[in-house]
């Protein structure tokens, strides 16, 4: 069969996954706080959107947990409660831990290049300190490991939780001194990893956790003991 009979259209992604994304980094970045109502009238306006397309993005966000949709009180962020969180870096941890060690069996070749890949360009965001654009790679790279295991049930819990967290995990590249021992530690893991070291890349991926959630546990601290404030929902 000649390449040019083969017709593979491009399907653009729905707007409404599009809007997901946009109020998704908005939650995470912490310009939408927890408790924030979600204003449909100031979103709608800011991203030059109907209201429908908005709507199915909120309803994605609540599927993931990002969002409550509350009687009479329309969508707010949800809050994450110091042992939520907690409960769920402990699952976490022991997701990422026996992915690591299922990675350095059943990752190929090609998914470590492409690791590589995306570490270098997290590198690179990290030397012009650009944390958005770090964050949202690094992300991508804990993700790929969790896929290299080749656990479908594994994978699935993984997102949920990791979703509901981002903003946690976000937090903690706030500090300069975190940010550049997290990117230390990731040098170790794509190490091991390309070295297919299980027993390594496990503890690793502990470590890197614990070191994390130290951070975080500040933070959660500063925020109990002072009232937030809040950012305008639509703002």
């Amino acid at each position: 069969m000649k390449l040019e009979s083969i017709v593979e259209p491009i399907c653009p992604r729905p707007l409404h996954s599009e809007v997901a994304d946009r109020l998704r980094d908005l939650i995470v970045q912490g310009e939408l706080e927890p408790g924030a109502r979600l204003n449909e009238r100031l979103l709608t306006e800011r991203f030059g959107i109907s209201r429908t397309p908005l709507r199915e993005a909120i309803k994605m966000l609540a599927s993931e947990g990002l969002v409550q949709l509350l009687p009479n009180r329309g969508a707010v962020v949800t809050a994450i409660t110091r042992k939520s969180a907690l409960d769920m870096f402990q699952v976490i941890g022991v997701l990422e831990s026996l992915a690591g060690e299922l990675a350095c069996e059943r990752a190929t070749n090609e998914d470590i290049d492409e690791i590589t890949r995306l570490h270098a360009a997290m590198r690179r965001h990290h030397k012009r300190r650009e944390l958005n654009e770090y964050f949202r790679l690094n992300q991508e790279i804990h993700q790929r490991i969790i896929d290299c295991a080749g656990n479908g049930e594994l994978a699935d819990i993984y997102r949920r939780l990791s979703v509901r967290l981002r903003r946690a995990r976000y937090m903690a590249n706030y500090s300069k001194e975190r940010w550049d021992e997290a990117m230390a530690e990731h040098e170790q893991i794509l190490d091991a990893l390309a070295q297919r070291h299980a027993k390594r890349l496990k503890a690793l991926l502990a470590t890197h956790l614990e070191n994390k959630l130290k951070v975080i546990e500040d933070w959660f601290g500063t925020l109990e003991a002072a009232p937030q404030k809040r950012a305008p929902a639509g703002a």
